[in-house]
């Protein structure tokens, strides 16, 4: 299994520290595309995964540019977007997997999707709605690729109760 999440020019702490704790939760890599609207030093980002900040995968790029030149070419690309014409459980994820996620106040660039409408997808909701918070819908995209690739090494954990 490998899932990586992208965020692109990501602007609020939180947020990204609440992505980088599902991140360890799940083995998945997080990568973030600068400009960041913060620094990765920040006493919010880290208080909000500080006990598993140290097990991060983080790379950090310096636009996204540099980081599709070197993606996998095995690797299925998908963009998170309101303005997908593909709900995010239509597609058949495989093992290799990137979740690309915009800048909260602005989304992913609009030409970007433009040229791949087929890899846009969208969480559903009521129309005229504010989007989702960031760290809810990569959490929401997240574990639906984890379900479709069966749970890969989460299931070996057994719960205490039941």
């Amino acid at each position: 299994m490998a899932i990586d999440i992208v965020l692109v020019e990501p602007e609020i702490p939180q947020n990204t520290g609440n992505i980088a704790r599902t991140c360890v939760a799940v083995g998945a890599r997080l990568h973030l595309v600068e400009p960041l609207g913060f620094s990765i030093d920040d006493r919010q980002l880290k208080r909000a995964g500080l006990d598993y900040w140290f097990d991060l995968d983080l790379t950090l790029w310096p636009n996204l540019e540099s980081l599709l030149r070197q993606n996998d070419p095995a690797q299925m690309i998908y963009y998170a977007t309101t303005k997908g014409g593909r709900v995010y459980t239509e597609p058949a994820f495989g093992q290799q997997v990137m979740l690309i996620f915009g800048r909260e106040t602005k989304g992913l660039p609009e030409d970007l999707l433009m040229a791949r409408p087929d890899r846009c997808l969208r969480i559903p909701m009521l129309p005229d709605r504010r989007s989702l918070n960031l760290s809810n819908s990569v959490a929401i995209m997240t574990y639906e690729v984890l379900r479709q690739q069966g749970w890969p090494g989460l299931l070996q954990v057994k719960p205490p109760i039941g």
